[in-house]
């Protein structure tokens, strides 16, 4: 099922990256099939990835905290490398070129802070659930990265790595004063994110009445419902939109799924989100899989990919129509994006091990390691 709809997907995101971004190829003097082929060479990447987590490293790595310690010194490195010598594109400094390859630090952020809340959230259980000290002290493993985050600035990530624990720290059993610490901090973060930046209180504003100024702060929300309204039930038909003629800006990236709805209508766009659903849904069935078998750590990683997943098909399919404000956020697995499909081919990766050898682990009667 997991195999199946990701396949389905990334066949789906060639074709309307395809469609998407040739009238932007064009207008930047490109090869018209720049961003297809470019996408094509990202999910061969994230294949090769993906093949490499599932082959290379055993599961009980994931799982020592030596490993995760480096790891998370490695995204604050990378993090203080961004802020020091990434190039502003579009008023944010989110990609550092490394040999030719832009890397989102961001994108790998969600996945290492994932490991981190579900190693800690197991291997202080005791102290998470009684003391409200176990709280603060996972925090400190979150602050630093969600400051970094946020100087980028890149706040649609934030929202996610700090939503995804919250929800490990629900279903790990977190008491009242652990969750609202938590749910304090989020607060914190978003009103400081809202406030500190004009071009957020705008976003924050803007989607309330999408089309009272759709030259300025409306412009991309409002070309994105236009696009919905043409495309109704079946679609204008594939290669026909016209929002993509530069109307709405760089549409192949976080606004495919609006020349979607365009071209394929109503029907496409139930399609798409239904593989997302399906997706998160097998992930989700492995999660559970692992947890009667008492490989907690496991568990918790595999749902909190799960997590990090569902919520960007939420913000971004929810900004797309206009249901929240504008984030610059992918649609995983069909978006164009580099960092963000080879992360996510890794969480995968990630994922069908647990598949493969979660019975294994419950057989040799190791499952208290994971």
């Amino acid at each position: 099922m997991l195999v199946v709809s990701l396949g389905l997907l990334l066949s789906l995101s060639l074709l309307m990256i395809a469609s998407a971004s040739i009238p932007f190829a064009l207008a930047k003097d490109l090869n018209p099939m720049r961003f297809f082929w470019s996408q094509a060479f990202y999910i061969s990447v994230g294949i090769f990835a993906a093949f490499s987590v599932y082959k290379v490293l055993p599961l009980k790595i994931y799982c020592n905290l030596s490993f995760l310690v480096i790891a998370w010194i490695g995204v604050i490195f990378l993090l203080i490398l961004t802020e020091i010598f990434a190039v502003p594109i579009n008023g944010s400094k989110r990609w550092l070129s490394i040999a030719g390859f832009n890397l989102q630090t961001a994108e790998l952020a969600k996945m290492v802070m994932v490991m981190i809340a579900a190693e800690y959230v197991v291997r202080r259980s005791a102290e998470f659930r009684s003391s409200i000290l176990g709280g603060a002290k996972l925090l400190a493993w979150y602050a630093p990265v969600a400051v970094f985050l946020m100087m980028q600035p890149d706040y649609g990530s934030t929202a996610v790595i700090v939503a995804t624990l919250l929800v490990l720290a629900w279903i790990s059993g977190a008491p009242k004063t652990q969750y609202v610490m938590i749910g304090l901090f989020v607060l914190v973060v978003g009103i400081a994110g809202i406030f500190l930046a004009d071009y957020r209180r705008e976003r924050m504003m803007s989607f309330w009445d999408p089309f009272d100024d759709i030259q300025n702060s409306d412009f991309q929300l409002s070309r994105s419902l236009i696009a919905f309204g043409r495309g109704q039930l079946s679609g204008v038909g594939y290669g026909d939109s016209v929002q993509k003629l530069s109307h709405l800006p760089e549409a192949h990236t976080d606004f495919i799924l609006a020349i979607t709805g365009e071209e394929l209508g109503l029907i496409g766009v139930g399609f798409v989100l239904l593989l997302e659903a399906m997706i998160v849904v097998a992930i989700m069935m492995i999660s559970y899989m692992a947890l009667k078998r008492r490989q907690l750590r496991l568990s918790y990683i595999v749902f909190g990919f799960a997590v990090v997943i569902f919520g960007q098909v939420f913000i971004n399919a929810g900004m797309n129509m206009g249901i929240l404000p504008t984030k610059g956020l992918t649609l995983p697995f069909y978006s164009f994006g580099g960092s963000a499909l080879v992360v996510n081919m890794m969480m995968i990766g990630f994922i069908l091990k647990v598949a493969k050898e979660s019975a294994r682990i419950d057989y040799e009667g190791n499952s208290r390691n994971y």
